[in-house]
């Protein structure tokens, strides 16, 4: 129980680092992005299908058996020559991307009138494709059905598994002429610029903040909405990331990666390494800007601001001491005022409850 307790604070102070971090955000676009990109892999697995399907039957180019098949199959010989040629003459108004079927057209749409039939039981999250929340599932149920043959790492999602199975050709064609990082895609390098540009296009309608990318504005409204989509089976803890949800299920199982080389002490996360690392340097960065005293964690800044503020502290009635939170109050009651007798206020109610 204290393994577990200590690496409840560790969260918490990681939790505080990770929503201002602009470091996360990256990592936060490539997770989001497994979701985002579903309905996308859906509509290529079943054009795969359509074009397996297509096999069965003789391009317009060769000769097929008779003139009455040809007319029967017309239709379906038309698709097989835009897939040939790349046409997609089926074009949405509304965002100008184009599809090589109607039917594709017909399930984009949706997107736009966001009909979106099709909810998840779990969390209440809706999904415009049947498709989509099923792949939604592997979220709740830990469902990794794509495995790495040469490493044996485990994938949720398809288009993620493909990515990772690039890393061991050791191609990354797609090079950043800025800082000279490679990538095995060409949309990692487009989404990556944007750190050098500096470009935030998207913007949260409740508090202003922007973002480089749309996944990332959709997992920040998670803040706003209260959605917790990540569940822990084991204690039944709610998260808003699914970073946070990897990070918790290793404080049931024990797992410390990050050990330091000073102390020996162990950490489920390299960034509560990195923080607790500065005890032994003593590195204090975050300085308040109103009387300059630093401190290690921005978490504990943020406390101590509340004495220069205007905020209502909890205050001792035995010995007129204000403290920051309800916490320390409590704790000085029981190590400074055990055993004495004295009249509790109606404003200790407030603070203590």
């Amino acid at each position: 129980m204290a393994f577990i307790k200590e690496e409840n604070e560790d969260l918490k102070i990681e939790e505080a680092f990770r929503v201002n971090h602009e470091d996360t955000e990256e990592q936060t676009d490539l997770v989001a992005l497994k979701e985002e990109s579903e309905v996308l892999s859906e509509m290529k697995e079943e054009d795969q299908d359509f074009i397996t399907e297509e096999k069965y039957f003789s391009c317009s180019q060769s000769e097929s058996s008779s003139s009455r098949n040809i007319a029967q199959m017309t239709g379906t010989l038309n698709s097989h020559s835009r897939e040939a040629y790349g046409e997609k003459p089926f074009k949405c108004q509304q965002c100008e991307r184009s599809f090589r079927l109607n039917k594709y057209l017909k399930n984009h749409l949706r997107i736009h009138a966001e009909d979106k039939p099709f909810t998840c039981h779990h969390c209440g999250k809706s999904f415009c494709h049947k498709g989509s929340l099923k792949t939604h599932m592997r979220i709740h149920t830990g469902e990794k059905p794509y495995s790495c043959p040469q490493c044996r790492m485990k994938f949720t999602y398809k288009p993620t598994f493909n990515a990772h199975m690039k890393s061991h050709t050791g191609k990354n064609p797609y090079t950043c002429k800025l800082c000279g990082k490679s990538f095995s895609q060409k949309g990692n390098l487009k989404y990556h610029m944007r750190v050098h540009t500096g470009e935030k296009p998207f913007t949260c309608p409740n508090c202003g903040k922007c973002f480089s990318h749309k996944v990332s504005l959709k997992s920040h409204m998670r803040i706003h909405t209260g959605e917790k989509p990540y569940s822990c089976p084991q204690c039944g803890m709610n998260f808003t990331y699914k970073e946070s949800f990897d990070i918790h299920l290793r404080v049931h199982t024990g797992e410390n990666l990050y050990n330091c080389k000073l102390c020996g002490k162990s950490f489920s996360q390299k960034g509560n390494l990195k923080s607790h690392m500065r005890i032994h340097t003593g590195e204090k960065p975050f300085t308040c800007d109103q009387c300059g005293k630093s401190f290690r964690y921005k978490i504990t800044l943020n406390k101590h601001t509340r004495i220069h503020s205007r905020e209502k502290c909890p205050i001792c009635h035995q010995c007129g001491k204000n403290f920051t939170d309800k916490k320390d109050l409590k704790n000085h009651v029981v190590t400074s005022h055990r055993g004495e007798a004295f009249h509790v206020p109606p404003l200790w109610k407030e603070f203590h409850t």
